[in-house]
């Protein structure tokens, strides 16, 4: 006679915080390794790796490799998702964070174009594909895990803790670039521009022992203990989910909102045109993410009580408005005012689109193909949001000084998230079993009892 497996809810007493600590933790030092290398593509790489062309070309060709690494995702996504969904959550997080250091790692240790040539940028391009593939499986899988340990009516605020980590992973990524861009000229492109980029060695020895402690999710062994696991989770995916990977792929490109603020109005901002220092511009992406970490879990608090679509949309509709004020205030040349309205735009509007987003995605799909859905998704319109960087390098013209050409694009980019969360159901109510489940009736699905 077989013994019944414990409810899928049983988690652990203290696992759901510890998941959500771990969850931010290694994706606060994931992206760390991640963000330095924008930073380093905006204002040290066109000299460096591509210093043989002239200087607005330099600059396009190292605003693309940023890219480079969001073309690798969707690829990483495919087989990062099938072997999350069929060997656990907990595997591809420890994974991911290894490959992230060592890519990392290596990007610091490169030769540059005037020791070895075209060489150079040739493997600039391959460390930075392999940062791609290791980002494709990390949110991913820190979102399914947080989310299925989260407790009932709470899993808005525990999975935000993945994206709060990010962004402070930016944060950390931009304190670092400071000291380094106040290096001498001489300086920051000899040595200085490699420092942050060989700390990810203690990143990924931080990362490996606070990872290796968590437990697998109840949901998923759950999964495992009945049903069984999807010998192919791509298929059931495409076959009974296909409409919600279209919506998660369409809500994904919000995140060009932040490869624009991040990388090209940096880019923008301290280029010939306008003349800020890079110092100065760095600090408004740093204090920016300051506010972020404490609004992303305000918001997704919020999207607990009243729904993950209002709140989305919010972030989305603002995105698109406050994206025409902050490139106008750069264009005035006003550091104050460019400050402010950095912080409104990045730390404030767009937190309610990139903190809902982690529950909001995962509650599309059941426990059985939630790390695959997410994971593709999101690759996949992640992709489009990094190369919006060189397109709007491209949109800006030939001096790269059209910033409301480039605001009107980001605003355009907008538009797929806002009828992507229309669309979608309301999830923040339903029994975290019943997630991905296709009823006749939606009204019919078993809300969660919240206890005190």
């Amino acid at each position: 006679m077989s013994v019944p497996a414990p409810p899928r809810d049983a988690s652990p007493p203290g696992q759901p915080k510890k998941a959500a600590t771990a969850a931010w933790i290694g994706s606060a030092l994931e992206y760390y390794d991640f963000f330095i290398y924008g930073s380093a593509a905006a204002l040290i790489f066109p000299e460096v790796f591509f210093d043989d062309s002239d200087p607005a070309t330099a600059t396009l060709l190292s605003l693309a490799t940023f890219g480079v690494a969001y073309a690798a995702r969707p690829i990483g996504a495919l087989f990062l998702g099938h072997i999350g969904d069929r060997l656990g959550r907990k595997k591809i997080m420890v994974f991911t964070l290894m490959l992230m250091g060592l890519s990392t790692f290596l990007i610091g240790c490169l030769p540059t174009r005037a020791q070895v040539g075209t060489l150079a940028p040739v493997l600039l391009v391959l460390c930075r594909v392999l940062q791609g593939i290791s980002a494709a499986g990390e949110q991913a899988s820190a979102n399914s895990m947080t989310l299925e340990h989260a407790p009932p009516g709470r899993r808005g605020f525990f999975t935000s803790f993945t994206l709060s980590g990010t962004q402070g992973g930016q944060l950390l990524a931009t304190l670092v670039f400071i000291p380094i861009a106040a290096l001498p000229e001489e300086q920051l492109l000899s040595w200085g521009w490699r420092v942050p980029f060989w700390l990810s060695v203690a990143v990924a020895v931080v990362g490996y022992v606070i990872r290796r402690k968590l437990d697998e999710t109840p949901a998923f062994e759950q999964q495992t203990a009945t049903e069984g696991v999807v010998r192919l989770p791509l298929v059931v995916l495409l076959r009974e989910h296909w409409a919600d990977v279209l919506r998660v792929i369409a809500g994904a490109l919000i995140a060009s909102v932040s490869t624009i603020f991040t990388v090209w109005a940096l880019a923008y901002a301290t280029g010939d045109t306008v003349g800020m220092s890079r110092s100065s511009m760095l600090w408004v992406g740093a204090l920016a993410n300051v506010v972020a970490l404490a609004a992303i879990p305000l918001w997704a608090a919020l999207s607990d009580r009243v729904g993950r679509r209002p709140v989305f949309l919010i972030g989305a509709v603002g995105s698109a408005v406050t994206m025409f004020l902050y490139l106008w205030a750069i264009s005035t040349g006003n550091y104050t005012l460019t400050l402010l309205l950095g912080i409104l735009a990045f730390g404030v509007v767009y937190s309610a689109a990139n903190g809902v987003w982690p529950s909001f995605y995962g509650e599309m799909f059941p426990t059985r193909v939630r790390l695959s859905g997410v994971a593709i998704g999101t690759q996949i319109g992640f992709a489009v949001a990094g190369f919006a960087v060189t397109f709007a390098a491209q949109i800006a013209g030939p001096d790269g000084d059209d910033w409301f050409a480039v605001a009107l694009f980001t605003a355009a980019l907008c538009v797929p998230p806002v009828l992507a969360a229309i669309t979608a159901r309301e999830t923040h109510r339903s029994a975290t079993e019943r997630l991905g489940e296709r009823v006749r009736d939606e009204g019919a699905a078993r809300p969660e009892k919240v206890t005190a």
